[in-house]
């Protein structure tokens, strides 16, 4: 008998079903692909509070950022799991004006945010450029391998019972007396009076299928990955401008420059958004501006063969929070999704928060500023 069938198997999906397990709940796991093959492998593992406005956003970053380590712990699993810590730099005077405002903010929620002296920076990131005007050092922000942690939540789920099907789409759920009875795959029809939409970007079409739509829509980012280097980047560094890209609506392609090594020795350059629907054409102009800024950020780059580039969808929602939470048109339908860049981050906090409302728990973060319906989310 299963209790609950989460439908993705990303790294949200992955871990509602851990914290559901863990509750002690019977836990079905289906997608259609491979478990972390959509928008969690394209992802760079960002655990990041520097990026976030005082808010709700905010809150559940913090949280998950206390749970991370202590649930890969609790795993036995590493997944290159790195508390490097996060540089913000600005290059412009309203750019550092911007900066000191969003971090004082930020202090006041908790988050620890270090103004640097300019030689401060230098014995930090040697081989950042000299031409800013400002930076902030936020030891909190951390980094770790989304295919490895999402691996480590799905066996967990396993360990505990559950079932993990790949190559299963789900294409609908089955109702009784208004509420629902079960999910519906391409294979058979599930008995279960819970059913999780972490579908991600393909949230919304679930949704749909299911007969209570939602708005999240798919937004388009990419990424260049260099050849392996010595250690040459210590810390995940971004242009201040990387938060207003973040929090943008636009539809249009904005830029903004991230980089940050791996464990692996390649650099990861970042980051785009744009919203083209599902068109995955690696675009010429995209990596190039992405290149050109990165190159302003760390000068050494100019030298760096890039290795590859991808790009992957991010589920966005208009207002952009997470939509978590019971849908109220049909109950026992419950959405995980609309972390559009941050789902890394915000994972074990989501699957906590989902976990504590199915259960009937005290939430761990208040879960009113996620809920579905909402005005931005619920779709006509």
């Amino acid at each position: 008998m299963v209790d609950v069938t989460v439908v993705g198997a990303g790294v949200i999906g992955a871990a509602c079903a851990e914290a559901l397990s863990a509750a002690g709940l019977r836990v079905l796991v289906v997608d259609r692909a491979d478990p972390a093959c959509g928008t969690t492998a394209a992802g760079e593992g960002n655990v990041l509070l520097s990026d976030k406005p005082p808010g709700p956003e905010l809150e559940l970053a913090r949280v998950s950022r206390a749970l991370w380590p202590e649930l890969l712990a609790h795993l036995g699993a590493s997944a290159e799991w790195e508390p490097k810590g996060g540089i913000v730099v600005a290059t412009t005077d309203a750019g550092a004006a911007a900066l000191a405002a969003t971090a004082s903010g930020q202090r006041e929620s908790g988050v620890d945010a270090v103004a640097l002296a300019p030689d401060q920076v230098a014995d930090m990131e040697p081989l950042l450029t000299k031409h800013i005007t400002a930076a902030m050092h936020y030891p909190e922000d951390a980094q770790l391998q989304p295919v490895l942690a999402t691996v480590a939540l799905l066996t967990a789920v396993r360990q505990r019972g559950g079932e993990v099907r790949s190559g299963e789409a789900a294409v609908g759920v089955v109702t009784k007396g208004g509420a629902v009875a079960g999910v519906r795959t391409e294979r058979e029809t599930v008995p279960c009076p819970i059913v999780v939409n972490a579908c991600g970007p393909w949230s919304a079409a679930f949704a749909r299928a299911a007969g209570a739509p939602i708005d999240v829509l798919p937004r388009r980012g990419m990424i260049l990955v260099t050849a392996p280097l010595p250690q040459s980047v210590r810390h995940k560094v971004y242009d201040a401008d990387y938060v207003g890209a973040v929090a943008s609506g636009d539809a249009d392609l904005q830029t903004s420059t991230v980089v940050e090594s791996t464990q692996a020795g390649t650099v990861l350059i970042g980051s785009s958004r744009q919203r083209v629907g599902f068109d995955d054409t690696i675009r010429v102009d995209v990596v190039t501006e992405l290149a050109r800024k990165a190159v302003a950020l760390f000068p050494f780059l100019a030298d760096v063969p890039v290795m590859r580039a991808y790009g992957g969808f991010r589920p966005y929602s208009p207002d952009h929070l997470p939509v978590i939470g019971e849908d109220p048109r049909l109950p026992g339908l419950w959405h995980a999704t609309g972390h559009e860049g941050a789902g890394i981050g915000l994972a074990p906090a989501t699957g906590r928060l989902l976990a504590d409302l199915v259960l009937s728990r005290p939430p761990s973060v208040d879960p009113r500023p996620f809920r579905v319906d909402r005005p931005a989310v619920i779709a006509a």
